[in-house]
């Protein structure tokens, strides 16, 4: 989590403290992008990549993960998170006083809490907001399954973190304008709650109608459904593990 925060919180506040001189909304998204992907790299042997607690709570309600690990990895996520937040923040402090003059805001022509956590578009009702984040994360967790399902058309091992990145990527590239998408409860309440306390106030939890449940709760729900209709759509439709095993061992013997 702190590798990829760190890449992708540092694009936002580049793009935000460089007023567009220095990256636009394609940077931010491709940063994210390469965050999650080196996050997948560094964390796929240790724990299978768990850098999104939505997603680590579904599996944990499939049953495939036990109570101890949620709460370990959940627990990983929020302090690399809190941590990749307070480096970034480290890191621009001198620019982020300049923009503001000091004045650390939520909103207004100088706010720069934005740069930490998502907040919804003006022109974007709650609802609207909710159902972004919702089907973005479907979009996520769909995405996730295709590119790992062994009894499915899986990516290859090494290159499944690249495919991930590029998914991510690609959400942000059609699915962003909304809400900044969030699609991950660690991605985006650890650094509210650094902003809390580094000096933007309790303002970034009333602000837009107390928006900070939104990117904490549509995307566990956005997971769940996700799951759900991989498993009516495909994954009910694939073969048992043994008869692919058998294609394969076919396929291989023809080859051969």
């Amino acid at each position: 989590s702190l590798f990829t925060q760190v890449f992708g919180l540092s694009s936002v506040a580049q793009v935000v403290l460089g007023k567009g001189n220095t990256g636009h909304y394609l940077s931010i998204n491709m940063a994210f992008g390469i965050g999650v992907t080196l996050g997948t790299y560094a964390a796929g042997g240790v724990s299978g990549a768990h850098l999104n607690a939505a997603i680590t709570i579904t599996q944990w309600i499939l049953g495939n993960l036990s109570w101890t690990k949620l709460a370990a990895y959940i627990i990983g996520q929020f302090l690399g998170s809190f941590m990749a937040a307070a480096t970034v923040f480290a890191l621009y402090y001198d620019a982020i006083y300049e923009y503001t003059k000091g004045n650390l805001t939520v909103s207004g022509p100088t706010a720069t809490a934005m740069i930490f956590s998502t907040y919804p578009a003006p022109s974007v009702s709650l609802q609207g907001a909710f159902f972004t984040e919702f089907t973005a994360t479907v979009m996520l967790i769909l995405g996730v399954l295709v590119i790992h399902d062994e009894k499915n058309n899986a990516a290859l091992k090494g290159a499944q973190p690249v495919l991930s990145g590029m998914l991510v990527l690609g959400i942000g590239l059609g699915m962003g304008l909304n809400t900044g998408y969030a699609i991950n409860p660690s991605r985006d309440l650890p650094p509210r709650i650094f902003t809390a306390m580094a000096g933007w106030g309790m303002d970034v939890f009333t602000a837009e109608h107390s928006w900070w449940w939104v990117p904490v709760a549509a995307p566990i729900l956005g997971c769940l459904t996700g799951v759900l209709i991989y498993k009516v759509c495909i994954d009910f439709h694939n073969e048992p593990d043994h008869e692919t095993e058998n294609k394969k061992e076919e396929a291989g013997m023809e080859t051969s």
